[in-house]
């Protein structure tokens, strides 16, 4: 396959009306770049969040072409019927097909949109996965848990049931969600906004993070507030803080972290225990 002509989704993307004035020519060349694209992050090739650096310090940067793409896709294609087993789909963008090689367990009813890439040794339990995420080796989606658009899910995660990754497509220089390695998500939990979750921590049942949430490291003598990422092995559960309003003064969510995951929790099969030890429900 040719390389990808980035600068031309670019142009068409970043250029007021590029898109409604396409030569018939030049819109066949973007259906072709913009495919390419959309084949390439299908099979893992390509990756909207890139991860570098090292082990200790690693670095996760966009590749905001890929956003593009896909936000060009989505003009591009057509509403259709999509035929899946004995389930019919009205929708723009074809499910994943598994032909049984990818070495991923997918349990009925879990549903992958076309241009989300799943490592071998991944479990999906009846999930949902959107178009340009990345989901790691080792890591469990489990029953009824999203994963939104462009987000980064890491190796040997567990995403409890019910758990709600948020998608970030827009704006396209914006980080969509990322869950590093070894981290467990309790169930019903909620990280959108971007935010981004540090490895091997703990995130109690029902949390809810947001861009804006206040983090509040509970672990010193004085509270550390932060936004919008969780360090490494913290262990997290919600909780409430109070705000001032003009009515007067209301406690609004917020998440604690109550400490730090033991060596003991390292293995993903007994990451629960690291909230047991604070006790907390997973």
């Amino acid at each position: 396959m040719s390389p990808i002509d980035q600068k031309f989704i670019a142009h068409v993307f970043d250029t007021p009306d590029a898109f409604q004035t396409l030569t018939e020519s030049d819109r066949t060349r973007l259906q072709v770049e913009v495919g390419k694209t959309i084949e390439a992050l299908d099979r893992g090739e390509l990756s909207v969040v890139v991860k570098s650096g090292s082990a200790d310090k690693p670095e996760f940067t966009v590749q905001t072409f890929t956003k593009k793409a896909i936000l060009l896709y989505f003009r591009l294609q057509k509403m259709e019927v999509i035929e899946n087993g004995p389930f019919r789909f009205v929708d723009k963008i074809p499910l994943k097909k598994w032909n049984g090689t990818e070495g991923v367990r997918v349990v009925p009813h879990a549903l992958v949109r076309e241009g989300a890439f799943i490592e071998s040794g991944a479990i999906l339990m009846p999930s949902y996965v959107n178009i340009g995420a990345r989901v790691g080796s080792g890591t469990m989606v489990d029953t009824w848990a999203t994963v939104g658009s462009c987000a980064y899910i890491g190796k040997n995660v567990h995403l409890s049931g019910g758990v709600g990754i948020g998608g970030v497509l827009e704006p396209v220089q914006a980080s969509p969600v990322i869950v590093e390695d070894n981290v467990f998500v309790g169930s019903r939990a909620i990280l959108v906004e971007g935010v981004h979750i540090e490895e091997g921590a703990v995130i109690g049942a029902g949390v809810t993070i947001t861009g804006s949430t206040k983090i509040i490291d509970v672990t010193g003598a004085k509270p550390l507030v932060m936004k919008g990422r969780v360090p490494k092995n913290s262990v997290v559960i919600p909780g409430t803080t109070q705000k001032e309003f003009p009515s007067g003064t209301f406690g609004v969510p917020c998440a604690l972290i109550i400490g730090q995951r033991k060596e003991s929790t390292n293995l993903k099969t007994s990451l629960t225990d690291a909230l047991r030890d604070f006790d907390i429900a997973t």
